[in-house]
């Protein structure tokens, strides 16, 4: 884990993306060029205004910087900024009325206009700067710490210290791959539009059925009886090959997904604070010091839980984190128009959850959750049956 920092540290303040944005100036030509689609719109005609619109996401939006540096500010207004992009696309895509293509784009405004107010509360000055270089770090790596964390952990209560090399060879790996791919994005290929978003969205799809396959393996072992006696019978064969690379391959997408996106958040900071790399520094070395100290108390606290009570929190946050990732994997594939946006009236769009309000990112997050429903059925078949 600290070598993952350390390398993040040297690609991250070893240049940035792009220059500096002037964001007012970027948002105002989103909003002329999105009043002119609204304005022109023409249900009979709504698959030429969705492709103006996505040109106007990733030519403009995303190339001009803009959404790095709100992502860099806060992931969860630039989430809620492309939800409303994808929703608006997908309603005009389906020729929908223009009251409600007007309103989604009022609402697209407004996200975009709050997101763009407070990327600018965040600028300028020492302070501001360390802050975001401290909330970025922390952001990216607790939830590769929390997967990271818990298998780890597993390994450990399981008798087999000597596996926890898979797990760490495999976070090495993602840092390899992080980092390369975080070049290849900012230098080599200039990687943008619906092929980086196409990457991310497979990538979290990826991540959330593996995350879901250990969760499950996880949960059907939890019974603490049946897991001191597989410990004292088998500690030497306690986990097969097939099991040690589910483990390492999700620790390696845990890291390999917050990675590559944490230097090109860190690039962004770098181009919009001119002058402030020592403030960056520190606030990235202060992260990766807070982010030892977590590691170090959640491995403490999981060894002393109650074996039972310890796979099962497991399985449980592995299993809530596949669903978080499912409903954003989706988002990034609507965004890359390989996945239709269904726009549903009413839902709540809560980006930390993976939660936007569109059929197909609901249905990916419902596909997961029924997958949970046999091993439920199971636990309370084998319950029934044990109690008198």
């Amino acid at each position: 884990m600290r070598a993952w920092l350390i390398a993040l540290a040297l690609l991250a303040f070893g240049g940035s993306a792009h220059a500096a944005v002037d964001h007012r100036a970027v948002e105002a030509q989103v909003v002329a060029a999105g009043d002119a689609l609204v304005d022109a719109y023409d249900p009979a005609k709504g698959e030429a205004t969705g492709d103006g619109f996505s040109d106007l996401y990733f030519n403009v939006f995303e190339e001009s910087g803009l959404e790095a540096d709100i992502g860099a500010a806060d992931p969860a207004a630039k989430a809620t900024v492309e939800s409303h992009f994808a929703a608006v696309i997908g309603l005009t895509m389906k020729a929908a009325p223009r009251d409600r293509v007007t309103a989604e784009w009022n609402a697209l405004k407004a996200a975009l206009a709050a997101a763009v107010s407070l990327r600018a509360e965040m600028s300028g000055g020492w302070m501001p700067a360390f802050l975001q270089s401290l909330l970025i770090l922390l952001r990216e790596g607790f939830e590769a710490i929390l997967v990271i964390g818990a298998l780890a952990t597993y390994l450990r209560r399981l008798g087999a210290t000597s596996q926890l090399k898979v797990v760490w060879r495999a976070v090495w790996l993602a840092l390899a791959a992080s980092l390369l791919t975080a070049w290849a994005i900012a230098v080599l290929i200039k990687l943008s539009g619906p092929a980086k978003e196409l990457v991310e969205g497979l990538t979290m799809l990826l991540a959330a059925a593996v995350l879901a396959y250990v969760s499950h393996w996880l949960f059907a072992r939890r019974e603490a009886s049946r897991w001191q006696g597989y410990i004292r019978g088998q500690v030497e064969s306690a986990v097969s090959s097939g099991q040690l690379f589910s483990l390492g391959f999700a620790a390696f997408l845990a890291v390999y997904r917050e990675g590559a996106e944490t230097v090109l958040f860190y690039q962004a900071l770098l181009s919009s604070t001119p002058g402030q790399e020592p403030a960056v520094a520190g606030g990235f070395v202060a992260a990766a010091m807070a982010l030892v100290v977590i590691y170090r108390v959640m491995r403490g606290a999981s060894m002393k839980l109650p074996l039972g009570l310890f796979f099962t929190g497991t399985a449980v946050l592995l299993y809530a984190l596949a669903v978080v990732f499912a409903g954003q994997g989706v988002l990034e594939l609507q965004e890359a128009r390989w996945i239709g946006v269904t726009p549903m009236a009413g839902m709540p769009r809560v980006p930390a959850l993976g939660l936007f309000p569109t059929a197909e990112t609901l249905a990916a997050q419902a596909v997961v959750l029924a997958l949970l429903l046999p091993v439920l059925g199971l636990w309370a078949l084998r319950r029934l049956r044990t109690t008198p």
